[in-house]
């Protein structure tokens, strides 16, 4: 694949001389101070580049420009949305430009008969929910940053949530789309029908491709009927073995909770600092489940009872939906919370088995002793998906490496228990080396094959995944 090399001053003015002759003056940015505000997203540990410019089209056709434009000059791009990712898959790199879609946030259809809706990449994932909720509608997708996150971003992450151990992950819900490729060919893959199976299924090779493939410019998603309010319980446990064995025996016993969530000590605690939300201290595992069921009330006292059989301590269900979005809030901020705590975290996303869930928190937690470490595991337990958050001091040369160490010894815990290392925030820069070990040489072929056939220049999101 070709080197991309970083354009020098005359390259840089050229380039935006070139970019400005297909896009408004007010989309073209070039002042170093506000450029660097987009080099980064949220990961910790991942390094990024210094963007010539960054430009944010409102139309296809300006993203189109771009692209030509950044072929016939061979410069890398990077898409980005609103950057809240945590494996530095939006970082800038040397000279690139930064293509921001957050201005294209249009929602362009809701339709209630085929029950879809069509999109464009900066619509944020709370808009387009609230929005299909009013036509009686559900998007189920609802990563904990819900608020500020994009469905563009949610593409090329396959994002899931809260919610993915009834309705699934991004993945199910995007029916087709509309591609910029690399040299600026419009391109669209897959459906708006209930089914389809028209040659290769490309839309889902670019759900979870990081930008890597192309430039997500509207998408077609699958919406449900709008369910009955929720209503969420919570169960103290003595041990996260107890909490695991609980999640074990709810998903054995054939219940399809809407939500199945778990929190340890550490978490609970730094939420309760962050928010004063009173949730129990005392608790060495917290599981948080809900239900959305015509009877939420009977789902509840039923999941009740097989908690306690795993040993729960106490077992305290929601009295209304008011309380129940208190306790889904507490979930929702564990890692701001977290971070809040110690001033920097890794967060990692190791999913496993369910039935290794317990062995991936013991080990989670040994880890966090070997390296002296604060590790707080919030999880999608329904999924077996877990966020071990490694706490440490940035400014600490010593604890940095330990966080390192650790970050590194989880994944690793992961894959031995017949995991993955990532279920859904991405491999982006943080995780590349991961990436390789997971998938083996093979893989790696076939995922640079791919690569190269839609993106031959290399230009498209360049030193990410591989």
């Amino acid at each position: 694949m070709s080197r991309i090399e970083a354009p020098c001053d005359e390259a840089t003015s050229n380039l935006t001389d070139r970019l400005l002759a297909g896009l408004p003056p007010e989309a073209v940015l070039t002042d170093t101070d506000v450029t660097a505000s987009y080099a980064n997203d949220m990961a910790s540990f991942c390094p990024a580049g210094v963007p010539a410019v960054v430009v944010l089209p409102r139309t296809v056709e300006q993203v189109r420009h771009v692209m030509r434009t950044a072929t016939e000059l061979h410069v890398p791009v990077v898409p980005q949305g609103a950057r809240t990712g945590l494996s530095g898959g939006a970082n800038a790199t040397d000279g690139c430009i930064v293509l921001s879609l957050t201005r294209m946030d249009r929602i362009l259809e809701i339709s209630t008969v085929d029950r879809i809706a069509v999109v464009e990449p900066g619509v944020v994932n709370a808009a387009l929910s609230r929005a299909v909720e009013e036509h009686g509608l559900y998007y189920p997708p609802d990563p904990s940053s819900w608020e500020t996150c994009t469905i563009g971003g949610n593409i090329g992450t396959a994002s899931g949530g809260l919610c993915c151990v009834k309705y699934g992950v991004t993945a199910e819900y995007v029916l087709g789309l509309d591609v910029v490729l690399a040299d600026g060919r419009l391109m669209s893959t897959g459906r708006r029908t209930a089914k389809g199976v028209a040659g290769y299924d490309l839309t889902r090779l670019f759900v979870g491709s990081e930008g890597s493939l192309g430039i997500v410019v509207r998408a077609v998603l699958a919406l449900r009927p709008k369910p009955p309010r929720q209503l969420v319980l919570a169960a103290e446990f003595a041990s996260a073995t107890a909490a695991c064995d609980a999640v074990c025996r709810i998903m054995e016993s054939g219940h399809v909770p809407s939500l199945l969530e778990l929190m340890d000590r550490t978490t609970v605690k730094a939420v309760n600092a962050f928010a004063r939300m009173g949730l129990p201290e005392t608790t060495e595992a917290l599981l948080l489940a809900a239900f959305d069921t015509p009877d939420p009330t009977a789902d509840l006292a039923a999941l009740g009872a097989l908690c306690e059989a795993a040993g729960a301590t106490q077992v305290v269900p929601a009295e209304d939906p008011a309380e129940s979005e208190l306790l889904l809030q507490a979930r929702r901020i564990a890692l701001p919370a977290l971070e809040a705590a110690t001033g920097t975290t890794m967060i990692d996303d190791v999913c496993v088995p369910r039935s290794k869930l317990g062995a991936m928190i013991e080990g989670t937690e040994r880890i966090a002793e070997k390296y002296r470490l604060t590790i707080g595991v919030c999880a999608h337990a329904g999924d077996g998906n877990t966020h071990p958050v490694v706490c440490f001091d940035a400014k600490d040369p010593d604890e940095s490496r330990r966080a390192r160490e650790s970050f590194d010894e989880i994944m690793a815990l992961g894959l031995e228990l017949g995991g993955t290392i990532t279920g859904e925030h991405g491999v982006g820069v943080l995780k590349k080396e991961w990436l390789a070990r997971e998938i083996g040489p093979v893989g790696m072929e076939m995922q640079r094959a791919v690569k190269r056939a839609f993106d031959p220049l290399g230009i498209l999101n360049p030193g990410k995944l591989f």
